[in-house]
């Protein structure tokens, strides 16, 4: 079934974006827009979850015999209020929560908890935590999605609202995967959910072409982002309007080299690695299926790591920091650094050493 799936994708965007542009508006924003700072009372994760003893070869082994396409790792924290922003307006949507039961077992790591995992090669982790930074999971929630030969076949990494993660549900559970991108895959329902503005944000942090990125031969003075949007994008809008309007994060924007590419769009672009290419060709390279995504470099052109799903405040002003002050070069897990950041924080608030 090719296409079938896809038509109930653009028929639960069109119900969840009705047709007037400003109801379109006001319905995506409550799917995007949240207090992102840590959450007071933690997270109850939902009963259907699979109980796991975490030997998850062995969760690969049980899909054959419940008859599902695939395995959901879900790396959450019990503070990430995208976490519960995750489960509140995507497994709580019944049709969500039907169509993810019917396809798949959902497991739940911490990406700070104890237990010893079996990854799905029968290596053994000795905690939960070591296991997710051995995978380089920098953000909460990480989704990550294996078929039933213990091969992943998908990472979503952060918050994505309903229609796009039913649209990644579906291009796993249909196996869309072994034909073309997920970008692809999504791109086919753009039209449904789009918006009226045809033109990029501006922003005052945002370099003038041309723009020669090249940094692997003489290193920059500063680190660097690249703001991949498109037109028509509601998701952009929210992060100038809320994130990027902010004095203090407009502030910590000054310390980087800032650019801005439509990644739909043959802008000429020579990459950090020097690569003579266009933003299409560079996104596409680059693997970016979401708009925005923020993608950062270090002075010689290296990439430290990229966000490429929904952002806001208190996650972007962490991870400017994060960047900025080089704390990536001695602590390679951005989750790890930011909860010594803030028990470092909590002892001196509290007057302790």
């Amino acid at each position: 079934m090719p296409y079938t799936r896809i038509l109930l994708v653009l028929l639960t965007i069109s119900v969840i974006l009705p047709v007037s542009a400003q109801e379109s508006v006001d319905s995506a924003s409550k799917f995007i827009e949240f207090d992102d700072t840590p959450l007071i009372e933690d997270i109850v994760l939902p009963d259907w979850f699979k109980l796991s003893f975490l030997e998850l070869d062995a969760d690969i082994e049980d899909l054959v015999q419940g008859k599902k396409q695939g395995l959901i790792l879900y790396f959450g924290q019990k503070d990430c209020p995208y976490c519960k922003t995750h489960l509140e307006k995507n497994w709580r949507d019944r049709g969500i929560v039907s169509y993810t039961r019917e396809h798949f077992d959902v497991v739940a790591i911490d990406v700070l908890g104890q237990r010893a995992v079996v990854d799905v090669k029968g290596r053994r982790h000795a905690s939960e935590k070591a296991f997710a930074n051995s995978l380089k999971t920098q953000f909460t929630p990480t989704l990550l999605f294996y078929d039933g030969t213990g091969k992943e076949v998908l990472r979503l990494s952060g918050y994505y609202p309903p229609y796009q993660f039913r649209a990644a549900l579906e291009y796993v559970a249909d196996r869309h995967y072994r034909r073309e991108t997920l970008r692809d895959y999504l791109k086919r329902a753009e039209g449904v959910a789009g918006f009226d503005e045809s033109e990029l944000n501006t922003h005052p942090s945002f370099s003038s072409p041309p723009y020669a990125l090249q940094r692997n031969r003489f290193n920059a003075s500063q680190p660097l982002i690249v703001f991949f949007e498109q037109a028509s994008c509601h998701a952009c809008d929210v992060l100038h309007s809320g994130p990027l309007a902010d004095p203090g994060i407009r502030k910590q924007l000054q310390g980087f080299e800032v650019v801005q590419l439509d990644m739909d769009a043959e802008t000429a672009v020579v990459t950090p690695e020097g690569t003579r290419s266009t933003a299409r060709a560079w996104a596409r390279d680059l693997g970016l299926y979401y708009a925005p995504t923020l993608v950062f470099y270090n002075e010689s052109g290296s990439e430290i790591m990229r966000v490429d799903s929904v952002i806001r405040f208190y996650r972007l002003k962490n991870l400017l920091t994060y960047v900025s002050s080089r704390a990536y070069e001695t602590e390679p897990s951005f989750q790890v650094w930011r909860q010594k950041t803030r028990s470092r924080k909590s002892r001196l608030e509290s007057g302790r050493p």
